[in-house]
């Protein structure tokens, strides 16, 4: 799924540069609604080797052992350790509590509401405090960042230029499968995505989608290893500019229902006008829809998890620090 993380699936593994050894790396965690925030994560953890291993595991928590020891020491110890900089503006926790929340908040990246943002503060809060992994910090989108993700890749002569649309909130397995089909149309795919605007997203899903906002979602897009380009905010009705702009050779979607523009014509008259347009069926029949509702169904499940989670990390902040002190209390009785 992600884009510079991706080598020979299932094939054998590659010796690194000038015959060396190739440099092995392991990444673990609960990637639970992959975001892209973990994205990011795996994007840098591959580009410090040759060979990407992810763990995936019922807990993400940054965790002690029973003895109260930090569970990645020995690697720590034998020098073997790295970190990834955190994405900022994005955790699992605030995807939760929007989806919880029935607000439009989230749409924008002007000051979130008081109603959002005492939300956001409070939801599944332990008792000891907030940290810094948990705690929501508002997302500033930056061209860096949207540079980290894109192929930065142009259509080459041959290949064969394939548009899809739609709204890609909580990017999931389900876009990830009916992307994989699109990619797979044709020997040589240059696929683009267009993104609709958040306001009209919320126009033809009501409530309060999409969960993330236009920025967050292109990010997440962007990541994927089948999507070579995005169009950032692209109009509902795929129009003739937009199919001879990019010089599109066929425009697909999904099973799901295809909503009329609000003048009541099919988005897709004109690609199917030029008979370039394919109904793809991903054979996947996750929506977004049907994750926000497994979040709201078990609303209390994931509070208390929240709860624990913070709990967890802020013992693990707290023994860190003792941790440091320790050499410091030592020098002391040295003089």
């Amino acid at each position: 799924m992600i884009r510079n993380g991706h080598g020979e699936a299932g094939g054998a593994e590659r010796p690194g540069p000038g015959g060396r050894r190739a440099v092995r790396v392991w990444c673990d965690g609960c990637y639970d609604m992959v975001h892209y925030g973990h994205s990011n994560q795996l994007r840098q953890a591959r580009a410090m080797g040759d060979h990407l291993i992810v763990g995936v595991h019922t807990d993400d928590d940054i965790t002690l052992t029973v003895d109260g020891r930090d569970t990645y020491e020995e690697v720590k110890q034998a020098g073997r350790y790295r970190e990834c900089k955190r994405t900022q503006g994005v955790s699992t926790t605030d995807l939760v509590g929007r989806m919880l929340l029935v607000t439009k908040a989230h749409h924008s990246s002007q000051e979130m509401s008081s109603e959002y943002r005492e939300y956001a503060d409070s939801f599944g809060k332990c008792p000891g405090g907030r940290n810094p992994w948990t705690g929501v910090s508002q997302f500033l989108q930056t061209s860096q960042k949207i540079i980290q993700f894109a192929s930065g890749k142009e259509p080459q002569p041959g290949e064969t230029v394939i548009y899809v649309a739609g709204a890609f909130d909580l990017f999931h397995i389900g876009h990830v499968d009916f992307l994989e089909k699109v990619h797979g149309l044709a020997e040589r795919p240059y696929v683009i995505a267009g993104l609709h605007f958040d306001q009209e997203v919320n126009h033809y899903k009501g409530k309060n989608y999409p969960i993330m906002n236009l920025h967050e979602r292109t990010l997440s897009v962007l990541a994927c290893r089948y999507v070579s380009e995005v169009v950032i905010g692209a109009p509902y009705s795929v129009t003739a500019e937009l199919l001879d702009h990019f010089k599109v050779d066929l425009v697909c979607h999904g099973k799901t229902e295809i909503v009329p523009d609000k003048d009541g014509s099919d988005p897709y008259e004109e690609p199917k006008r030029r008979s370039i347009f394919c109904q793809i069926d991903s054979g996947n029949d996750l929506t977004t829809d049907l994750i926000v509702q497994r979040i709201i169904k078990n609303r209390l499940e994931y509070e208390a998890r929240n709860q624990k989670k913070e709990a967890k990390e802020l013992a693990f902040l707290e023994a860190m620090k003792q941790q440091e002190a320790r050499p410091e209390r030592e020098s002391d009785c040295d003089f």
